[in-house]
């Protein structure tokens, strides 16, 4: 049987929780609700820090993060299967404090400010957010002090600006991205995904079968531009079969009909599926350079995000992939 972790509850607590020297700590930062997406964090900090090492889960529902009129006060709090997921997935102490342990003399006056890439996407779209979110991420590391800390590709933009954050501000803590973890049908796990009808979750697979359109549709034309490298057939040749829809891979067909290659052809594969997806709310659809979340141009050559948004009924969603353009797809 898997042993419960340890529930700790103020900072003091925590300190006096600190690994020997020469065992390594690793956090993952949570709000609760936790699911497999949060089991996989923590066995990938269990996994870096060694039998020996020590791994902590922090609980807190954070309030500056969310803004007016968001589900700060529905947001689920269950920490009792909190601490079961985390047990399973090998954490060897849950810190769960209470808001006035975060924030002593309440909100904070003095805060991290996220700068041009924290009002981008999501930040356009939740002023404020990420201010809140890397203040809650500054005080946590300081608090927990770790090795190491891991957080979801899924949050894309939030793992690029703690990783900036810790890089600008000499925070010694290594950031690990891991992975998004999905259902078997596609859809990104989140504990939002509790709050969606039968018929809404099904609305809400069109987040994730646009992204997978637009890499089927890279997939396509790289597969297209090899093959044609192969027959010796000039640069030309590729674009023109990729534009009259010669294609091995599902990609969308409007987006083989119109688009000529790169991002703009994945943005095409993309679009008509959440166009014709009725009951989602789209916030945004972009392709964005992972170091920064500023468009991608036409000619972009390396990794670039594929991040999109949208509300199913009233609940908002967020999902991403990675997608490669160039000699290195």
């Amino acid at each position: 049987m898997t042993a419960a972790p340890a529930l700790l509850r103020t900072a003091a607590e925590l300190r006096a929780q600190r690994p020997d020297r020469g065992r390594r700590r690793g956090v993952v930062m949570t709000m609760g609700a936790l699911h497999e997406g949060h089991a996989e964090l923590v066995r990938a900090a269990r996994a870096a820090v060694g039998p020996g090492g020590q791994v902590v889960v922090t609980v807190f529902v954070n309030p500056l993060q969310f803004g007016a009129g968001e589900d700060l006060d529905r947001y689920p709090r269950t920490l009792d299967a909190d601490l079961a997921v985390a047990a399973g997935a090998g954490a060897d102490v849950v810190f769960a404090p209470p808001a006035d342990e975060v924030y002593p003399g309440g909100e904070p006056e003095v805060r991290v400010t996220a700068g041009p890439m924290g009002g981008r996407l999501e930040g356009e779209h939740r002023p404020g957010h990420f201010d809140g979110m890397l203040t809650v991420v500054a005080k946590l590391l300081h608090l927990t002090a770790p090795d190491v800390a891991f957080y979801g590709e899924k949050d894309a933009q939030q793992l690029a600006l703690i990783t900036r954050m810790v890089r600008d501000l000499n925070f010694p803590v290594e950031v690990v991205g891991v992975p998004t973890v999905r259902e078997p049908d596609g859809l990104a796990l989140s504990s939002r995904n509790r709050y969606l009808s039968r018929y809404e979750r099904n609305v809400a697979l069109a987040l994730s079968r646009a992204l997978f359109a637009a890499r089927d549709r890279l997939t396509a034309e790289t597969a297209l531009r090899v093959r044609a490298a192969a027959s010796g057939a000039p640069e030309g040749r590729a674009a023109a079969l990729a534009k009259v829809g010669e294609s091995r891979a599902s990609a969308d067909a409007h987006a083989l009909a119109h688009a000529s290659g790169g991002p703009a052809a994945a943005l095409a594969a993309a679009r008509p599926v959440l166009e014709e997806a009725r009951g989602l709310d789209v916030d945004y659809l972009a392709l964005v350079d992972p170091r920064d979340f500023t468009d991608v141009p036409d000619d972009f050559q390396g990794e670039a995000v594929l991040a999109v948004a949208a509300r199913v009924g009233t609940t908002r969603l967020i999902d991403n992939i990675r997608l490669w353009f160039g000699a290195s797809a």
